[in-house]
């Protein structure tokens, strides 16, 4: 997860983005009393502003994009609980990637239903949010 943190962090710079990439320390709200923390999440200047005036760092908006790393003993919460969850707050795009089947969906919110992108092996990862990225799955799962 390190090395997709440096990556998303280094392709915010090339676009000249005020962005920041959050490792599993913000959740994101999914319900009236119920978020979720995912392992990555990318947000807004204004967001990370709200976040350093909250006394728990809970979004009520949604990250421009939540990154999941699927779990080997819960593999539905990322597949379909979590993919429920952040389609109704509207996160435009997120990715799941996925340590045994060596495999990464990037999942796009299109009229409210998110579109699936399954990439594997030396495919490069297409993203809405970072257009001019390189990264392979070999990059992801190989370090």
């Amino acid at each position: 997860m390190h090395f997709v943190f440096n990556i998303l962090d280094q392709e915010i710079d090339k676009i000249k983005q005020q962005w920041k990439v959050m490792p599993g320390t913000v959740g994101v709200r999914t319900a009236k009393n119920k978020s979720r923390i995912p392992d990555l999440v990318i947000l807004s200047e204004t967001q990370c502003q709200e976040i350093r005036e909250m006394s728990t760092a809970v979004l009520e908006s949604p990250p421009l994009l939540a990154v999941e790393i699927v779990s080997s003993n819960n593999p539905d919460d990322d597949y379909h609980y979590k993919r429920s969850e952040y389609a109704v707050r509207e996160i435009p795009e997120y990715w799941i990637i996925d340590p045994k089947t060596k495999k990464v969906s990037i999942l796009l919110l299109v009229s409210g239903f998110y579109e699936v992108a399954e990439f594997t092996q030396e495919q490069e990862i297409k993203s809405s949010l970072f257009p001019e990225l390189k990264l392979t799955l070999k990059q992801i799962f190989e370090l």
